[in-house]
């Protein structure tokens, strides 16, 4: 690495945040630890030990290849892949002993045949559509019927069935409390069809906080893992990534000096201006011009000017000293300061879970 620029993850505050939820949990209910799209881009690995290791008992990817990915590394936890797949990908996903999503026959019957050509069992959760209107059958019917259909294919077992919330972050209850009552309704159609116990799951980081009720056998920990908050009643928790860089350059500037691309920026007084080695390229959104700040000895320092592909400038006038060398931070905390990442999806129109996922490939990831 040649220049400072990098991704700190903090898997104590990941522990951490495991343990805030499993203390919400109701009696003999689990946490799955959702690490899909390499853990909001915490890396995947790295967070499912860190998880496990604070008591989550299942992991969830988007799709086999993250799977495979953790079973290559020797992660040998319960995986659940939360999308659906192609029937090419059936293969791989019995091989890895995954547990895959199932909401149509033809992913049974995919299954089904893996599952008998390597001689190991599929197992299945049925997706369950309450109100999301994404994937999963709609009805207490067509619950039972892929249930009898997963108990009718060979080498297929079906282990769970669960839903997503749509709205449990939201202050109106009423859209999450009509689903709560459709997945008890549809799984109850799957119990009268399929007597063996199965792993019912449905809420998500807000359901978590916000639902006991809803808690089940297991709940879904995604985005408050990682330390951010769906909703503003949800408290302490730790944010797990703090992104870093070095200034490579401060100079003073006249009053009227113009300042990156466009010149949308006028200084309108004498200024001092650092100029940091960090932009879109890197996952700094363009996005941020002009409204995002930053962290340097201590103290915030407005972004001014259009952020450029390699390098951002920020106004540290009423900061004495700075220098060429400093640290700045673009997320995360220096001393008492912090930038959350909610902060900086304000700036962008966004949510905190596309901030997360936005430093890119050339942006290191380092654990501590």
């Amino acid at each position: 690495m040649y220049r400072t620029n990098y991704v700190e993850i903090d898997l104590g505050a990941i522990r951490h945040n495991a343990g805030v939820m499993r203390a919400r949990l109701s009696g003999g209910t689990r946490l799955l630890a959702v690490v899909k799209a390499d853990a909001y881009g915490h890396g995947a690995l790295a967070v499912s030990r860190a998880a496990l290791e604070a008591g989550a008992s299942m992991l969830a990817v988007a799709i086999p290849e993250e799977g495979e990915q953790l079973r290559s590394a020797g992660i040998a936890a319960p995986i659940l892949v939360l999308g659906g797949i192609e029937p090419e990908a059936a293969e791989a996903v019995v091989r890895n002993r995954l547990t895959q999503t199932v909401f149509d026959a033809g992913t049974i019957d995919a299954l089904s045949q893996a599952a008998c050509r390597l001689g190991v069992p599929a197992q299945v959760h049925v997706k369950l559509d309450t109100g999301m209107s994404r994937i999963g059958v709609r009805s207490a019917a067509d619950a039972a019927r892929l249930a009898l259909a997963a108990d009718a294919a060979p080498g297929v077992q079906l282990t769970g069935a669960f839903t997503h919330f749509a709205t449990a972050d939201e202050p109106d209850a009423t859209d999450t409390l009509s689903q709560i009552a459709r997945f008890e309704e549809m799984t109850a159609a799957i119990a009268a069809v399929h007597p063996d116990p199965i792993v019912r799951h449905a809420c998500n980081s807000a359901g978590i906080f916000r639902y006991p009720q809803a808690h089940y056998d297991m709940v879904r920990g995604g985005i408050t893992l990682y330390g951010c908050v769906p909703s503003p009643d949800i408290a302490g928790v730790r944010q797990a990534m703090r992104w870093v860089t070095r200034a490579v350059y401060v100079k003073d500037l006249p009053a009227g000096a113009r300042i990156s691309y466009g010149g949308t920026f006028t200084a309108e007084r004498p200024m001092r201006v650092m100029t940091v080695p960090v932009g879109y390229a890197d996952g700094y959104r363009r996005a941020f011009s002009g409204k995002a700040q930053v962290l340097v000895r201590g103290r915030r320092a407005q972004v001014v000017g259009r952020v450029c592909m390699d390098q951002i400038m920020v106004d540290v006038t009423d900061i004495p000293g700075c220098a060429a060398g400093d640290e700045v931070v673009l997320m995360g905390a220096q001393g008492e300061a912090c930038i959350t990442a909610d902060e900086l999806a304000a700036w962008a129109d966004t949510i905190s879970y596309e901030i997360l996922l936005a430093p890119s490939g050339r942006v290191p990831r380092v654990y501590r």
